[in-house]
């Protein structure tokens, strides 16, 4: 198996190539089914995707963000000027991914507008390259294990049907999403009815260290972990938690870059991390995580933020890092969207398992008549 620490300095070494045409285009997909948190209610999807032309070619790049600031500071709004004015100057052809890197250093934060562009830039190299983004990366197809999650449901027979559902269809791990008045009884109720079924449960940031008793309930579970139980930009209280539970805790929103995660992995804040690629600054900066966390002995798992098929097809082919040895937040698109932007949809084979899609890059063809019936606005920039 290649050393992560070499093929990390290859991807690094890439360069980039021809730009004719940049457009960003910002896309609405209807939800099958509103999916809730703790934090809010999203009935659709609104993405910004970024498009790039060059060397007779087309890829894409997805930003993750909302079109609201409840779950992350950047929205759909605010990562477009980051990216117009402040990082797309910064896209040079003929300069290597490593300086890229480099470059975008400058400009504090905004890591979803950086995986924008990086997704599409790498897309558009593994493109040139006439390769797979998966062996762009440095690694082998694998089957990916798959995993859901659930939103907070009205009812508790409703969470029961949800997670019924998700068992016979072969899912490796189930998450459902708690928050204060929702949590305990109905993870019990889930317990009792699926008694061996690996469960996790997402906070979102909605308790604090004075619910420490009540979240300590949760260790009577057996669930693989509590994600993100207090601030979303916490990392030492969530240590003083740990020491206070049995269960294990993951971070999520927390983890912006590496520093973070060795911040968190120093105070104990944690014993899991989710990575979100696009959340982090992009595929390039979740390696360097994932590298960190498998030398230190910290299961790492790839988030989602209910993509389109772009971004999707990213998580995927991410995932098949040695790092990445928990089920990510990858599930079938039809749960998600009546009808994508992207083709092949997502399924799960007989055994619950997702294959890494086909294909030079993201391994997925844009559906032209399904983009421009959701395109809400494009705004080409060269």
């Amino acid at each position: 198996m290649p050393e992560p620490v070499l093929m990390l300095t290859k991807l690094e070494e890439e360069t980039i190539g021809t730009i004719d045409r940049i457009e960003l285009l910002t896309v609405r997909l209807p939800f099958v089914h509103p999916f809730a948190t703790s934090v809010a209610t999203w009935s659709c999807k609104e993405a910004l995707l970024l498009r790039i032309d060059g060397d007779g070619i087309t890829a894409w790049g997805e930003c993750v963000a909302d079109p609201d600031p409840y779950y992350a500071s950047e929205t759909t709004t605010t990562a477009l000027p980051i990216i117009r004015e402040f990082l797309l100057p910064l896209v040079e052809p003929g300069i290597t991914l490593g300086e890229l890197d480099r470059r975008f250093h400058h400009v504090r934060g905004h890591g979803m507008a950086k995986a924008t562009i990086e997704n599409a830039v790498i897309d558009a190299i593994a493109k040139r390259n006439g390769v797979p983004l998966h062996t762009m990366l440095g690694w082998p197809r694998r089957p990916i294990p798959s995993g859901i999650s659930i939103g907070i449901q009205e009812t508790v027979a409703e969470l029961i049907d949800a997670v019924e559902k998700a068992a016979a269809t072969g899912y490796h791990r189930v998450k459902i999403k708690i928050k204060h008045g929702a949590d305990i009884d109905r993870v019990a109720a889930v317990r009792e009815r699926f008694p061996d079924l690996p469960l996790m449960v997402d906070a979102n940031g909605d308790y604090s260290l004075d619910d420490a008793a009540h979240l300590r309930e949760l260790d009577r579970f057996d669930l693989m972990m509590i994600e993100q139980p207090l601030s979303y930009s916490d990392i030492y209280e969530h240590s003083v938690l740990q020491r206070e539970i049995k269960t294990a805790l993951c971070l999520d929103e927390s983890i912006h870059d590496l520093a973070d995660a060795r911040a968190a992995a120093a105070l104990g804040s944690c014993r899991i991390l989710n990575i979100k690629q696009g959340r982090v600054g992009g595929l390039m900066e979740s390696l360097r995580i994932a590298e960190f966390a498998a030398a230190h002995g910290v299961p790492v798992w790839s988030g989602g933020m209910d993509e389109t098929g772009i971004g999707r097809a990213v998580n995927i082919h991410l995932q098949t890092a040695p790092g990445f040895t928990l089920p990510g937040d990858t599930s079938e698109t039809r749960l998600y969207f009546h009808e994508d932007i992207a083709e092949p949809p997502i399924v799960l084979d007989r055994d619950g398992f997702i294959s890494v899609p086909e294909g030079n890059g993201i391994g997925v063809r844009i559906r032209p008549d399904i983009l421009k019936k959701v395109t809400i606005a494009t705004e080409r920039l060269r």
